[in-house]
């Protein structure tokens, strides 16, 4: 029986016992890919549990050597979890591609025991596979994978397979035998597998408990779930609120997270302003005591001995005086360094009269240490989003001119990545005579380059319109201009470059020299009308289009039709002449213009302006203000996809009285 959800990373196995069942995947080339290969793993071993293939039946067929209970397959799946983890995280870091993942259940055999076998196949076979830990911290302990020796030691085959454009990495691990590897003889523990993470959940019987049983298995399973949550959080809070509730109950009765602000200070001392570090979470596994435990937290800061830069040290708690002090609390204190950077401390408590065991001391310190990773990757995003943030409200006007006997309305909404758009806006009064300039740009690409190029086209429109040049004109000059600029630019990495090639010996591969700064814009100008001198109202406009979606003109009657011709992007040639065209924009009249981020709206295969989209909503809009017309469009614009738009979302409409 074949069993395929149609979801890509769904398990596709055969079900029945005589075939081996095979499950596979393809996984992007991306730090998501090792998540998904474990939930793909997971799900995949559940359903060959079900079917019995991993359960009693197919590990001892009922004989005599089934332990009371049976088998339970919890350290079982983690080993094989913990495995495809490692091969899946080698194969996107060192290889760099996308990921093929099988897994195949082998049954016993005379010659051999039942076994499940993983491969993880890459595209990059000339790429070496990482079989050393990666780079690790001054105590030795690597924060960033342990390498093929973690497969190795769980596996009880491993090898390579090299063909012509695939490198395979595959492990076999049998499911006969699993339950007490690495566990001494007669340990209570074993055949508990994954379960022991139950012997730290607070308020069962300390005595006897065996924390070894997290040392390889439960604790690095638990590191790789802590790091996938972790990883993607760009919040500190919330990465804080994660750590708290990923170590209560589990590891500890309760904790508490301490941050630093952002200029730093000693682990344990006062900020340079002489300030205390914030207390951002604390969580218990009593819930109705956790405000108790905030107040009393944050009336004192655990103080950590000068020069503490890793590792835990032992905290008297409650202090001492305090009521409640000397009850056999094992507190911890362990410091949240990343990149050589303090940034606040991790407090956690267990109850009872036991000290923390070494190896729970290490779990915690490992932990730690992603969790300072993940804090300091959070405050990059948001110093780097607070700096986009401050960069687009300096290069857009803080307020837009009102055009006399016109009504407008802008529509401005930059796409929510964190990064300054290439999208502008302007409207402005140009001199006397009652002329008015307005444009809607687009600088191609985003980000800094596309920042730059913003900040220097509008400031360059505003000065070549007040000094009197035409629509036609101020497009032929800012071509020029930015055609200089990107001369300049390109001969100052040209020499860059040549001195990077004379300086270095021996080496190879290509410099590419920055893009060109070319940018779509939309730029005209509008006039009292001569017909307005009996007081009928309307305005005439002059615009060009210079490789910008086309400007849409809706009459009274819903009639729509383009306002301008197209033509070439600006900064790409320079023998080239703008036309521009003029028109009298009667009372009731509309005037449409937007950027890409309407017209290229995606759903699918499909974009908003297929087929006249644009044109055919803008002729329901007959009737509306202004307001109501970019309204209509916006909302137009977000229903034609589930997703949120990708893009900046700009539109500006001018409606004469």
């Amino acid at each position: 029986m074949q069993r395929d959800t149609g979801a890509r990373s769904a398990p596709v196995y055969t079900a029945r016992i005589d075939v081996c069942p095979v499950a596979r995947t393809s996984l992007p080339g991306t730090l998501l890919a090792p998540s998904a290969a474990r939930r793909f793993v997971r799900a995949a071993l559940a359903d060959w549990a079900g079917l019995g293939l991993l359960g009693l039946c197919a590990l001892c067929q009922g004989g005599a050597g089934c332990p009371p209970g049976g088998h339970s397959t919890d350290r079982f799946v983690d080993d094989v979890v913990l495995v495809v983890d490692e091969l899946v995280t080698n194969a996107v870091v060192h290889a760099g591609t996308t990921a093929e993942l099988l897994c195949r259940f082998e049954a016993s055999t005379q010659q051999a025991p039942a076994a499940v076998v993983v491969e993880v196949s890459d595209h990059h076979p000339a790429r070496t596979v990482n079989s050393e830990p990666d780079g690790a911290d001054q105590s030795g302990i690597p924060e960033y994978g342990r390498g093929l020796h973690l497969v190795g030691a769980m596996a009880e085959r491993w090898g390579i397979t090299f063909h012509a454009a695939l490198k395979t990495v595959w492990a076999r691990l049998p499911v006969d035998g699993w339950d007490t590897r690495s566990l001494p003889a007669g340990d209570p523990v074993a055949g508990r597998g994954s379960a022991g993470a139950e012997l730290l959940v607070p308020g069962r019987q300390r005595a006897g408990r065996d924390d070894r049983d997290w040392e390889g298995r439960g604790a690095l399973s638990f590191l790789a779930e802590a790091s996938d949550l972790l990883a993607g959080q760009l919040d500190e809070d919330m990465v804080a609120a994660l750590a708290g509730q990923l170590l209560v109950p589990r590891l500890a009765d309760w904790c508490a997270i301490w941050l630093d602000g952002e200029s730093g200070r000693s682990v344990g001392g006062k900020g340079p302003g002489g300030g205390s570090p914030r207390l951002a979470r604390v969580w218990h596994s009593d819930e109705s005591r956790i405000e108790q435990l905030h107040e009393a937290l944050d009336r004192e800061p655990p103080s950590l001995p000068g020069g503490v830069r890793s590792g835990t040290v032992p905290i008297a708690w409650p202090p001492a005086g305090e009521p409640g002090s000397g009850d056999g609390t094992a507190a911890l204190a362990c410091p949240l360094v990343a990149g050589g950077r303090a940034l606040g401390v991790l407090l956690i408590a267990r109850h009872g009269l036991l000290p923390v065991p070494g190896e729970m001391t290490s779990l915690i310190e490992d932990f730690a240490r992603r969790v300072a990773l993940a804090i300091s990757a959070a405050r990059q995003y948001t110093r780097q989003a607070t700096i986009s943030q401050v960069l687009q409200r300096g290069l857009l006007p803080s307020k837009v001119g009102q055009i006399p006997g016109v009504d407008s309305f802008l529509v401005y909404e930059p796409s929510d990545d964190g990064v300054a758009g290439g999208d502008f806006y302007d409207i402005f009064p140009a001199g006397s005579g009652g002329r008015w300039c307005f444009m809607l740009g687009d600088v191609q690409g985003s980000g800094p380059e596309a920042a730059v190029v913003t900040g220097l086209a509008r400031p360059w429109l505003r000065l070549l319109a007040r000094e009197g040049y035409q629509v036609a004109q101020v497009l032929d000059r800012l071509n020029g201009l930015l055609l200089d600029d990107a001369t300049e630019a390109a001969e100052a990495a040209a020499l860059l470059v040549a001195a990077a090639s004379a300086a270095s010996s021996g080496g190879q591969g290509v410099q590419e020299g920055p893009q060109a700064r070319f940018l779509s814009l939309l730029y005209g100008e509008v006039v009292a009308s001569p017909a307005d001198a009996g007081g009928g109202g309307g305005v005439r406009c002059t615009l060009a289009s210079a490789g910008h979606p086309l400007p849409l003109l809706l009459r009274p009657d819903g009639t729509v039709h383009a306002a301008a011709e197209p033509q070439m992007l600006l900064g790409v040639v320079d023998d080239v002449a703008y036309q521009s065209r003029t028109f009298e924009l009667e009372p009731g009249d509309t005037l449409l213009c937007v950027t890409d981020g309407v017209t290229e709206r995606r759903s699918g295969s499909r974009m908003f302006d297929d087929e006249d989209g644009l044109a055919k909503v803008l002729a329901g809009c007959a009737g509306l203000p202004a307001q109501g017309v970019a309204e209509r469009i916006r909302a137009a614009v977000y229903e034609f996809a589930q997703a949120p738009p990708k893009d900046d979302l700009a539109l500006l409409v001018l409606q004469a009285r």
